[in-house]
């Protein structure tokens, strides 16, 4: 246990300034000891834990650079833990980051029931996903997002709809890109199908793989294609043309809420997506959990959504 008396505190940063004194390195020390007298002062770390499903997913790199960002502006650091999907390993990253004494943590994982969530006892936001009405959140624009795919598709010409959207089971707010398909193609006449298939750590040979087995008997029958990511969405791309389907003469492809680095990449072709603008949505959860660390936490959830737009490419 830290004694964080006045005492203690002097002969801590006594000490620090003397190392850093000897040292004779380019450092400010100032600027050093007054954040760890902070620290003590409040009984902080300046910690943020950052858990996500998939590191390498580019939509979750390119967040945690902004979100790092962010929280640097406002003098924490993060620590990032990869749940790889795996209940087991999200359950014990965060016995990990409250042994460690993060002031809170960015919920980017979500597949703990939402009773767990709820027994951490620190400052907690999510992102995409409403865990209680007392857990801020932040997600873009989901329903809209999958408004706006679906009437493009179909203002192209599109009749016949398939949506390959992410895993249903659990109450995600990227789900909501599915209601409005659903419901936009019911208002418009359209004939549509929706498949789960597209899951975050899914790969480019995974995404082939299930187009192989559960797509391609069927990929004829449709017109317009509403992917839930931009990877499935390229993936589909390639096996396309490579089955002689040409895009978008035959086949028009939509992505959905990336935009990321990956996509914006791709030059041939563009793919036609819906962007979520990564650095706002980093800032919006930087800036909600520290203000519930520096502030009394409110018993009710300060949630936000970011909006989003159809970035029109070579696939529709």
């Amino acid at each position: 246990m830290i004694r964080c008396d006045i005492h203690h505190i002097y002969i801590h940063l006594t000490f620090i300034k003397l190392i850093f004194y000897q040292s004779k390195k380019a450092f400010n020390v100032t600027a050093y000891i007054n954040q760890i007298a902070r620290a003590l002062l409040k009984n902080q770390s300046y910690l943020i834990g950052v858990i996500v499903p998939d590191l390498s997913h580019p939509l979750f790199s390119e967040l945690i650079n902004w979100i790092e960002a962010y929280a640097n502006e406002r003098n924490y650091k993060i620590l990032v833990c990869n749940s790889l999907q795996d209940s087991d390993k999200e359950a014990n990253y965060i016995s990990m980051l409250r042994q460690n004494r993060v002031d809170g943590i960015i919920m980017c994982s979500h597949s703990l029931e939402i009773e767990s969530y709820l027994k951490v006892s620190m400052p907690i936001v999510s992102f995409d996903r409403i865990i209680s009405s007392s857990i801020s959140y932040v997600a873009g624009d989901n329903y809209k997002g999958g408004e706006i795919a679906t009437k493009h598709l179909i203002e192209n010409g599109c009749r016949n709809l398939l949506h390959i959207s992410g895993p249903l089971k659990y109450d995600l707010l990227p789900n909501r890109r599915s209601d409005a398909f659903q419901l936009t193609c019911l208002k418009n006449n359209v004939h549509f199908t929706i498949i789960e298939g597209a899951h975050i750590k899914a790969a480019f040979q995974d995404n082939w793989d299930f187009f192989e087995q559960v797509i391609s008997p069927q990929l004829g029958n449709y017109d317009g294609v509403f992917c839930s990511n931009d990877i499935m969405a390229y993936t589909l791309y390639v096996y396309a043309t490579r089955k002689g389907i040409k895009v978008p003469e035959q086949l028009k492809i939509i992505g959905c809420y990336d935009y990321h680095s990956f996509t914006r990449l791709m030059q041939h072709p563009k793919l036609t997506t819906v962007r979520q603008p990564l650095d706002r949505i980093g800032k919006a959860l930087c800036s909600a959990l520290i203000d519930q660390i520096e502030n009394e936490s409110p018993d009710f959830a300060n949630n936000t959504v970011i909006d989003v737009e159809l970035i029109r490419g070579d696939t529709t």
